[in-house]
């Protein structure tokens, strides 16, 4: 089937980034495959995320199916635009269902986004990570890709006011390399691995960043190890653990 809604959308995308004078570093696009399936296992700092994960795989010229929690899909507005792009509606409830179509997916050739993160870490740090990326590669015989975001917390992220209109403010994305399922014996394996290949990206994309905060009062997106004021790994936890329960009570 012809693609209506994605081409449009990467072109606004594009608009907004010229628009905004967005800083953008892209490196290791090359890594994501031209043909086939291809999983790109992205850490989760901001609400953009996936406009920048799937950024990187522009130049391969690939559209990106992003996992993603199914009120996205409920609301009228990014409802249909998340179905028009083919992404794939995630029920915590029922996740089994959402893993096959995933499988599936990847087994006919796409190229799956995943946060195995699962939710925004507030440290922006990598938190512990879910395994359901490293199945889903290992199930469906395809390669797995770290991706590390940084920057895109200034924008929009948990608990801050977003500021969609920021300008000029410097992204970095950067692509590891593909990680073969075969060359793992099971998934916790693959899913340590890809942790340890993920924060080394996200250590280097904040070391390498070419902004520092401009005051205590700026210091909020960068992390507590160095020398930012977002909660630590473990404030993080807390922050996540209340917020859950405020959410059920």
């Amino acid at each position: 089937m012809p693609e209506l809604v994605y081409p449009p959308v990467i072109t606004a995308a594009k608009t907004m980034f010229r628009v905004l004078d967005l800083r953008l570093t892209v490196e290791g696009s090359h890594h994501v495959p031209r043909t086939g399936g291809a999983v790109l296992a992205s850490n989760h700092v901001s609400y953009l995320d996936f406009i920048f994960c799937g950024f990187g795989a522009h130049e391969s010229r690939r559209l990106v199916r992003f996992m993603a929690k199914h009120e996205v899909f409920a609301h009228r507005i990014s409802g249909p635009l998340m179905r028009g792009m083919k992404h794939i509606p995630v029920n915590r409830a029922a996740g089994a269902g959402s893993y096959n179509t995933a499988v599936d997916a990847l087994r006919r050739g796409e190229v799956v986004g995943v946060f195995p993160e699962a939710t925004i870490s507030r440290s922006f740090t990598v938190k512990e990570l879910k395994s359901g990326a490293a199945r889903m590669a290992q199930a469906a015989e395809v390669p797995l890709l770290p991706v590390a975001l940084w920057g895109t917390q200034r924008m929009w992220t948990k608990g801050r006011p977003k500021d969609l209109t920021r300008r000029h403010t410097p992204i970095t994305i950067l692509v590891g390399e593909p990680m073969n399922p075969a060359d793992y014996p099971d998934a916790n394996a693959m899913t340590a691995e890809l942790k340890t290949r993920l924060t080394a990206l996200v250590d280097r994309a904040q070391q390498e960043y070419p902004e520092k905060p401009a005051g205590p009062e700026d210091a909020w997106w960068q992390p507590a190890h160095l020398g930012g004021t977002a909660p630590t790994p473990a404030e993080a936890v807390e922050l996540d653990r209340r917020g859950r329960r405020t959410a059920t009570s």
